[in-house]
């Protein structure tokens, strides 16, 4: 009787263990399905991240690209953008550029990249970066040089020959000779080549015409001893504001100029006067020397080419001249220890782009390289 019985439930119970064979292998099988999916997912997402963080970088070197190059931006620097794009497609960045206030060689950059989808965001990544310019000269002298005590310099100094040190470098000294002094903030460079090219600038470039891509454009002589104290701009037939002088010239006081000034011969100083060039032109050029006079002062924005040194007149007890951007002196450098000099590096507006001819340009920045001195992801 019991053997009988044990036989009529044996095929039910092999069903049964079939079935929780088959229920076990299905609960692996969806496991092992949604671990897939998962594991898919966190790959396309990591992906993503990966593709935004590409692309965040990618706005780090559009900004530094364009700051090293403000040539070809409308503004002094350029403070960045939004909604960029390298390809076309649904991903962007925004990039925010600052310059710090108190170092033009140093800009402050935030970029933000993201993927839309429709109206929603569904990648992000935000880095922000400090671009230090390096080197950037402020001061350029093409023979050997002694600085005196009420000269500071706030940037970089090149050096043809021997460089002596008797005032303040805010930053890295290059000379090919030797290098002598303190308050050198930065490195001595010794035996060093020059770390930028002359600006080369002629005085045949701007006058009496001058040019703008391939279209000649006519500069305004200065006509008599003086520059004239009417404020100068620029204007529709000259919208560089180029004002230019073939010989000797004054500065009697009281003069501002928005645009440049040419000098053929030597520049004499008097009085309060004010130089701001326009976007990619320079604000003074001189072929010989720069004499200050008793109470003189020139306060310069721009890149400054002077092919002699700044002296005084020999009844001058104090003077002084201010460059924001560069001042580069072909020789001799200050050889005056009358005449305070405060320069400042500003490589935005310092840079230029000139033609010596018609569509042939002439492109200088006094800033050689840059580097990120910090990268912070947010």
């Amino acid at each position: 009787m019991n053997a009988n019985n044990n036989k009529k439930v044996r095929p039910g119970i092999a069903l049964l263990v079939v079935l929780f064979i088959v229920m076990a292998i299905t609960i692996l099988s969806l496991g092992f399905v949604s671990r897939s999916d998962v594991e898919l997912t966190c790959g396309q997402n990591m992906i993503l991240r990966t593709e935004m963080d590409y692309l965040a970088e990618t706005g780090l070197e559009h900004a530094r690209g364009l700051i090293l190059n403000p040539q070809d931006v409308s503004t002094e620097f350029w403070t960045g953008g939004t909604g960029l794009q390298l390809t076309s497609g649904s991903d962007f960045y925004d990039v925010r550029v600052e310059r710090d206030v108190n170092d033009f060689c140093n800009y402050i950059i935030d970029c933000n990249s993201y993927r839309l989808q429709g109206a929603d965001t569904i990648g992000r990544s935000s880095v922000r970066a400090i671009l230090r310019l390096d080197p950037c000269i402020a001061f350029w002298t093409g023979s050997s040089t002694t600085l005196s005590p009420k000269v500071t310099i706030n940037g970089d100094v090149y050096c043809t020959g021997d460089l002596t040190n008797d005032g303040v470098i805010r930053g890295d000294a290059f000379a090919t000779s030797t290098i002598t002094g303190i308050n050198i903030t930065g490195h001595k460079h010794e035996a060093a080549t020059a770390p930028v090219t002359w600006p080369n600038l002629a005085v045949a470039d701007f006058e009496p015409t001058y040019y703008i891509g391939s279209t000649p454009f006519s500069a305004q002589q200065i006509v008599g001893p003086n520059v004239p104290t009417t404020p100068f701009e620029p204007y529709e037939a000259n919208p560089a504001g180029i004002l230019y002088c073939v010989d000797d010239v004054n500065m009697p006081g009281n003069v501002t100029i928005n645009g440049t000034l040419v000098v053929s011969g030597k520049l004499t100083v008097s009085g309060e006067n004010f130089i701001t060039a326009e976007q990619n032109f320079p604000a003074l050029l001189v072929g010989g020397q720069v004499v200050m006079k008793d109470g003189g002062s020139l306060v310069i924005r721009g890149l400054t080419q002077i092919g002699g040194p700044i002296t005084d007149d020999p009844n001058t007890t104090s003077a002084n001249i201010s460059v924001t951007g560069g001042l580069f002196i072909a020789n001799s450098g200050v050889t005056s220890d009358k005449v305070i000099v405060n320069i400042t590096a500003d490589p935005a507006i310092a840079s230029i782009e000139t033609w010596s001819e018609a569509g042939v340009p002439n492109r200088w920045s006094p800033a050689a390289g840059a580097f990120f001195r910090s990268i912070e992801r947010k």
